[in-house]
């Protein structure tokens, strides 16, 4: 089930600083009144009374103590860092399935949570950067891909090779292994590792020999206001190849580290990956 927890934040920094709001201008007055008042009608007040009058009702102190920390959570994961998990193989060999990544949300710009405005323009995405983006046909899920193009380019992805305006993006051989057994194929499929330099970026992209592509389209230009996004994963990367552009309004942040890796709850959380994402 998908949820926004941006929104469930907002929600709850908002409920529990209303709370504290209305405790200070109503309730909290109320209290020093009875006490007050209490004290005026006896001679030698009661301890266990007055600590009755004047206690903050339970609703109030938990709102007056989490709210702190939840404002404090919303302002760096909103406009600093935010965490996301790696949850498919679109980006090997760069990003494994679940690396904990770090996301700097200011890097482009400063955004209002939830709604996303920009609110501050600062940097714009650029070729080679791997970003977290909303999905376009469902801005409840964060998709992360390598940058190809921005505004203006011409793309091309053909016969496995890429193509930014009409020259060949620059790739080294680096490995031929071997994958998970194929029935159909009767052995293990093949895949090649190569390292690739977009922009002032040289990363590793992973091609799938066994797999071939069927793209709907194999030629891109990109429209102002957009990007063009691709999985590392060359074959196993469901992208803008298949479904378009990402608008700028749907950009959340440029991943920037690995601090944990965390496959499965079966095993054991380690640092193995720890590291800048390039």
């Amino acid at each position: 089930m998908d949820f926004n927890f941006p929104l469930i934040l907002v929600i709850a920094v908002f409920a529990s600083g209303l709370i504290g709001l209305i405790d200070i201008l109503v309730l909290a007055p109320r209290r020093r009144t009875a006490v007050a008042s209490y004290r005026e009608q006896v001679e030698e007040a009661d301890e266990e009374t007055l600590s009755r009058l004047s206690r903050e009702p339970g609703m109030v102190e938990t709102a007056k103590s989490v709210f702190p920390v939840l404002f404090v959570v919303l302002v760096l994961r909103s406009f600093l860092y935010e965490p996301f998990q790696i949850p498919s193989g679109s980006m090997i060999p760069t990003l494994q399935v679940g690396d904990f990544i770090l996301v700097n949300k200011y890097t482009y710009g400063l955004r209002l949570p939830v709604i996303g405005t920009k609110v501050v323009a600062v940097n714009e995405p650029q070729r080679g950067d791997v970003m977290v983006f909303k999905e376009p046909m469902n801005p409840n899920i964060n998709f992360i891909k390598r940058v190809i193009g921005v505004p203006g380019d011409k793309i091309e992805y053909r016969n496995k090779t890429l193509y930014v305006n009409d020259e060949k993006v620059p790739e080294t051989f680096v490995a031929e292994l071997r994958d998970d057994f194929e029935p159909r194929l009767g052995r293990n499929l093949v895949y090649r590792i190569y390292e690739e330099t977009i922009g002032d970026t040289s990363h590793q992209i992973r091609k799938d020999m066994d797999i071939e592509n069927r793209l709907p389209q194999t030629e891109w230009t990109v429209p102002e206001g957009q990007y063009f996004v691709m999985g590392d994963n060359r074959d196993r990367s469901n992208d803008s190849r298949y479904w378009g552009f990402v608008p700028e309004a749907n950009i959340v942040g440029k991943a920037v580290y690995i601090w944990m890796h965390w496959p499965s709850w079966f095993d054991l959380p380690n640092l193995k990956n720890n590291g800048s994402i390039i």
